[in-house]
């Protein structure tokens, strides 16, 4: 049953093949055995899950349908969840019991989904292999000396070992499409304001935007149709009509318009990888695509832009985190200062504490316009060159990351280089678009993936081409042995 996709679990719930409660125990008697070797979950919530599964066998009962109902998922740990651990991967909430579900939650609660638990995640999303989370790294299961990628690496790890099916993430700066690429999974970023952000615990407000990891396109479809829509909650969500994203799998590809950026094909990128993403280009010319070399040109300022601004607005973000209101607060404090000092410099690790000072720099009275300012003037040319490429082209394909999981601890002592892992994904992110990874082969053992984007509100677009790859090549479908 732990091999089955949610098409396949929704299909198997309808033909009443089995009930959600018999999957559900089976999933977390699996998570119990072999979640130790991982490290993919904080939390878990056996009663929840339990409760939920036989609620989705009563309404089926009833003669209710849905693709997800019944359907057992995990929420990334900076979902809030009604009196349930929400912990961000941090000291600082560790002991928080949020008093209210999150929107993305709520939705997906309300179309039948079970709860199996918190998964695990790089403190306050900041981090690209997930070894900063306060409980400890998560082990890629296709390898367990090597990270998963960061900061969704919980969820990505338990998709990958078959723990279940899918789970919700978010995406920074590549947090959902490079964890994908390292696991052997798909994954989706949707535009930013497609999902609503209400009860999502913010690292940066304008980058943040909730998806989905899942084994294929057809599973990341229909999880997006839960999550998706307008939510008058949050401030940037978007009105905009939801489609039906299953509907649109088996669209055609014949003209479909690929551009491939030369920027990609830098010295950077592991050439093994790059021939693994000619492969992908050239099964896609198989289905009917067009394929034309495009530019970005200001694609190489992407980084430094992005480490400005995102933790600048980290800074302004986790100022709420004083040791007063909730959150951690440290022991015996003398004064006001004290407390402020001592519950942030207790309750943040290392990472944390670097981007926030690296913000508050940049906000700075006298930073300001020569780092900020000029941060977020690059993020409009980053923009215009999308919107110049997509008048040429209706999907842009590269590379996901430039090189495969490195092994834990590498870079830990060098934060530069492991910034410099999110070079094709963090574009994405300044631009707000969405943008997709799936599986493309292999290098040493280790899964490797193709990145897709599109124009704003395309998420469509992008599963078709991504489904169709998949029915005509079977890299999705590999297990990492022992799960």
């Amino acid at each position: 049953m732990h091999h089955m996709t949610l098409a396949e679990i929704a299909r198997g719930l309808a033909d009443k093949k089995f009930s959600s409660e018999e999957l559900t125990q089976v999933l977390l008697a699996r998570i119990a055995q072999l979640d130790p070797q991982l490290n993919s979950f904080i939390s878990l919530t056996q009663e929840l899950a339990l409760s939920q599964a036989k609620a989705a066998d009563a309404r089926r009962a009833n003669g209710e349908t849905g693709a997800l109902l019944g359907a057992p998922i995990a929420h990334k740990d900076l979902f809030c969840t009604q009196g349930i651990r929400t912990s961000c991967g941090s000291k600082m909430l560790d002991n928080f019991k949020a008093p209210y579900d999150a929107t993305v939650v709520a939705k997906l609660a309300a179309a039948g989904t079970v709860t199996l638990g918190k998964t695990n995640m790089d403190e306050f999303a900041m981090g690209s292999a997930n070894e900063s989370s306060y409980y400890g790294a998560v082990k890629n299961p296709w390898n367990l000396e090597h990270v998963p990628g960061g900061s969704s690496g919980g969820s990505a790890a338990a998709v990958a070992a078959r723990l279940l099916p899918a789970a919700t993430a978010t995406d920074t700066g590549g947090s959902i499409r490079q964890p994908a690429a390292f696991t052997n999974l798909t994954g989706l970023k949707p535009t930013y304001g497609r999902v609503s952000r209400w009860g999502m615990i913010a690292y940066a407000s304008s980058l943040d935007q909730g998806g989905q990891l899942a084994r294929t396109a057809e599973d990341c479809a229909i999880l997006l149709q839960g999550m998706a829509g307008f939510d008058p909650n949050d401030s940037t969500s978007i009105d905009e009509p939801v489609p039906d994203y299953s509907a649109s799998l088996n669209g055609s590809l014949q003209g479909l318009r690929i551009g491939v950026p030369k920027e990609y094909f830098s010295a950077g990128l592991d050439p093994r990888i790059a021939e693994l993403v000619h492969n992908s280009v050239k099964e896609l010319e198989k289905l009917g695509a067009v394929i034309k070399e495009i530019s970005l040109p200001n694609m190489q300022h992407a980084i430094p832009a992005y480490y400005v601004i995102a933790p600048a607005e980290a800074s302004s973000n986790l100022s709420r985190f004083d040791g007063v209101r909730f959150g951690y607060r440290c022991e015996n404090p003398e004064n006001l200062i004290d407390l402020y000092k001592r519950s942030r410099g207790e309750g943040f690790g290392a990472e944390v504490q670097r981007r926030i000072m690296v913000g508050a720099y940049a906000l700075s009275a006298g930073y300001y316009d020569a780092y900020y300012l000029k941060a977020q003037k690059i993020r409009r040319l980053v923009k215009n060159d999308f919107m110049a490429a997509f008048n040429e082209v209706d999907i842009i394909l590269g590379p996901t990351t430039p090189n495969p999981a490195w092994k834990l601890g590498a870079k830990n002592s060098d934060p530069v280089a492991e910034y410099l892992e999110d070079v094709y994904t963090i574009t994405a992110n300044l631009a707000g678009l969405p943008g997709l990874s799936m599986p493309a082969g292999f290098v040493d053992g280790l899964p490797v993936g193709v990145q897709l984007l599109a124009p704003y509100f395309q998420e469509g677009r992008l599963l078709n081409v991504a489904h169709q790859y998949q029915l005509n090549t079977d890299w999705h479908t590999r297990t990492p042995t022992g799960f």
